[in-house]
């Protein structure tokens, strides 16, 4: 069963903004968008590209080096070049705490 851990506090990630963060050993992307919290896996399955360098526009993350597109909050894959989702976290914020569910 996944365990929730606190990943940093609300106020630390702006509306529009993303961070990679490690957690308990993996390494996450997490954006805030709009106030909504999303964490995936950091590096984009066509060449290992930092997610959280990409873009967020309408739901949509961009990859930073090659243009992949998945939906943020399933993290499918919407374009080439990658073939393959990204790992999505589930998030949660509780008080002040983002927290996100690792397996």
């Amino acid at each position: 069963m996944a365990e929730f851990v606190r990943v940093f506090g609300r106020g630390e990630l702006p509306p529009g903004e993303a961070r990679q963060v490690t957690v308990q050993g993996r390494e996450l992307a997490v954006f805030n968008v709009g106030g909504t919290f999303h964490a995936v896996a950091a590096h984009c399955t066509h060449e290992d590209a930092p997610l959280a360098e990409g873009t967020v526009v309408a739901g949509v993350l961009e990859c930073p080096w090659h243009g992949a597109r998945f939906d943020l909050a399933s993290c499918r894959v919407l374009s080439l070049p990658a073939v393959k989702g990204v790992q999505v976290y589930p998030v949660r914020v509780r008080g002040e705490d983002v927290e996100v569910a690792l397996p």
